[in-house]
């Protein structure tokens, strides 16, 4: 019950009481005159929290973008003391500093770290939970008063969530550095800490579960520095970048999940900014399908390295491009033996035939 439905009961229930005391106090002008203005002060209350509830409102109907917050692991916690509220405890630190904390004992038998708990397999809700199980809409509250986020990894993606050459790609894949540091994205618990040899091509592997119910994936790291059932915090260092498992080059492969099933993480974070998008996320069921059924495949990263690889020798030979301007006189043959190629060379690289009626003035590339 909020404080305006609280403050309204009060009001509803006071009414009776102050009548019957007019009745035996009906003679007391002044005690009537006190009623009245506390029935004054009570409706004053009302509407002024009725304004207050309307105006957040309001506010939080616009997403509201959310800069990631920094993690200090060598500052230590010295008292916790409550806050009001069981799920909340106010931490004081060794620096003089203080912060509001989620209370671990409160979350930890919370259904989000106990459904479908697996250290070992990488989806355990394949069997238990079906896409057509899930509502057509969920609000996700992605961070709260205690605005708990650091983006993973700031860069420009690579490879973008959705199908790739009819392979699903079920994440964003960010270049980096290998030893560049990886963060975790929200608070929460390590479900998945595995090496390359049990992932099926993600490479070492950490998955963490959120308190707010998404799953995080982070792929291809180099190092693994925290263990399943660990609790981190946002902006924590959990591991290091870098290009194990089935994977061409250095890069962190992030996916979100929710219930075993991938969505656009692109929907939450800008990877460029690393600003999150919002703090609360609509996640809708039509978001989760890229064909179901959960699993990534990655057995298209060689053929999109050997893409790049293609494209950029022909951004190269583009660049390094040679043209002969036609004169009278001029064939294919006596051009290809000029430049030490071949007809059919030239013929390749301008899209013509050995018939073609070469036009005096035009260019024909022969490099």
């Amino acid at each position: 019950m909020n404080r305006v439905e609280k403050a309204r009961k009060v009001r509803y229930l006071i009414f009776p009481l102050l009548f019957a005391a007019g009745s035996v106090l009906n003679t007391q002008a002044q005690s009537l005159e006190r009623m009245r203005e506390l029935l004054q002060e009570i409706q004053q209350e009302v509407d002024s929290l009725e304004k207050e509830q309307s105006r957040t409102l309001r506010v939080q109907e616009k997403p509201q973008p959310v800069e990631s917050v920094e993690y200090v692991d060598d500052v230590i916690a010295v008292d916790t003391l409550p806050s009001g509220n069981e799920a909340v405890m106010i931490v004081l630190f060794n620096d003089n500093t203080w912060k509001y904390l989620r209370n671990r004992n409160y979350v930890k038998d919370s259904e989000v770290y106990t459904r479908c708990w697996d250290t070992t397999k990488l989806f355990p809700y394949r069997d238990v939970v079906a896409l057509s199980d899930l509502p057509r809409s969920v609000d996700i509250q992605l961070v709260d008063s205690l605005k708990c986020y650091h983006y993973p990894y700031k860069a420009s993606i690579r490879s973008k969530f959705g199908m790739r050459r009819r392979r699903k790609h079920q994440g964003v894949d960010l270049p980096l550095k290998t030893g560049d540091p990886i963060y975790a994205t929200f608070n929460g618990r390590v479900r998945i800490s595995l090496p390359s040899s049990k992932t099926g091509g993600y490479g070492n592997l950490i998955v963490i579960r959120h308190d707010n119910g998404l799953e995080t994936f982070y792929g291809h790291l180099s190092e693994r520095i925290v263990h399943a059932g660990e609790w981190v915090e946002a902006g924590q260092i959990i591991g290091y970048g870098g290009s194990t498992g089935r994977s061409t080059g250095p890069h962190l492969h992030f996916e979100t999940r929710y219930c075993g099933q991938s969505f656009d993480p692109e929907r939450l974070i800008d990877f460029q900014s690393g600003i999150l998008r919002r703090e609360t996320f609509l996640l809708k069921r039509s978001y989760l399908d890229i064909h179901s059924n959960a699993s990534q495949d990655f057995e298209d990263e060689e053929d999109e390295a050997k893409e790049q690889k293609r494209a950029e020798e022909e951004k190269k030979a583009l660049a390094n491009a040679q043209y002969h301007r036609i004169k009278s006189g001029d064939t294919l043959g006596a051009i290809a033996i000029r430049y030490g190629t071949t007809v059919s060379r030239l013929c390749q690289l301008n899209g013509i035939s050995r018939n073609t009626t070469l036009r005096i003035g035009r260019s024909l590339r022969v490099k």
